[in-house]
């Protein structure tokens, strides 16, 4: 079976949207201040690794767990669903500005929409 990340295009194209991603984060006012203070290159080779992890094109992921890595996010600077949803509507906005196909965006999608509860410390 062909995995989501062989199907978008691989490194290359995750490296693009991941690049794309936060340009787009970072003038995003609902949410860009989420990352003041943040290492973005740091930060990119994380998503860049989660990403390709979700997508199928690695095997395991060995960061934080994602409940960890953003409880301090949620518990004392207030990261709520508006803010997951605001960050899953610049993650399909990446995409497309990527060239990624819509069928593969929603796919894309679905899947960071499972990490939901476990962002948002439920």
């Amino acid at each position: 079976m062909i995995t989501l990340f062989e199907r978008i295009g691989g490194d290359e194209m995750v490296d693009a949207a991941v690049d794309k991603f936060y340009a787009i984060v970072l003038a995003d006012d609902r949410i860009k201040h989420f990352f003041a203070n943040t290492d973005m290159n740091k930060l990119r080779i994380h998503q860049r690794r989660f990403l390709t992890y979700a997508f199928g094109g690695m095997p395991e992921y060995l960061e934080k767990n994602m409940r960890d890595a953003h409880n301090d996010l949620v518990n004392k600077r207030g990261l709520t669903d508006e803010h997951f949803d605001a960050f899953v509507e610049d993650f399909t906005t990446a995409l497309h500005e990527s060239g990624v196909a819509k069928n593969l965006i929603a796919e894309a999608k679905t899947l960071v929409e499972t990490t939901r509860k476990e962002i948002l410390n439920r």
